[in-house]
């Protein structure tokens, strides 16, 4: 197995988690029930373990990728861009999730507060989780690159 295939194995895991979290996370503010809260942390955590083997894997995903013929240097670069602020970000949550894990745990009157808080950093991971996986897709699936909704990184969305 070398790094594209086990890139490919596991950039899915954060991506499909923060989701699944997202919804274990809302359940358990509408069944009010902590250890469902516990639960979604405990999947973010996840998730942000996995983002790490699916970022350090990138960069060898890419050696080999580049050289097969007809792949665009751009959208790399682009799918490059949004893996490192999605990484950011999910390691961000993960913290939170720790955290929020250890206030929901002791009781503490400020968890309400951080289980708050950590479903809107996982509710922008969400967003981010689309952009990086779109862009990851687009290397490989020419078929899903027409009107992606994606902004080329570094570049102004001038539609007016």
């Amino acid at each position: 197995m070398n790094d594209a295939h086990f890139h490919l194995i596991v950039n899915h895991l954060p991506i499909v988690g923060i989701l699944i979290g997202i919804l274990v996370l809302i359940s358990a503010f509408i069944v009010k029930k902590s250890e469902v809260k516990l639960t979604a942390f405990g999947i973010f955590i996840f998730s942000a373990i996995a983002s790490a083997f699916a970022f350090y894997t990138g960069e060898g995903a890419e050696e080999i990728v580049e050289n097969i013929t007809g792949i665009s240097e751009t959208l790399i670069h682009n799918h490059e861009e949004y893996a490192e602020s999605f990484f950011a970000l999910t390691l961000v949550l993960g913290a939170f999730s720790l955290i929020g894990f250890w206030t929901e745990l002791k009781n503490y009157r400020v968890a309400k507060y951080v289980s708050i808080l950590i479903l809107i950093i996982a509710l922008a991971d969400g967003l981010m989780a689309k952009y990086v996986g779109t862009s990851g897709g687009e290397i490989r699936h020419s078929e899903i690159r027409t009107n992606s909704g994606l902004i080329p990184v570094g570049e102004d969305n001038d539609d007016e």
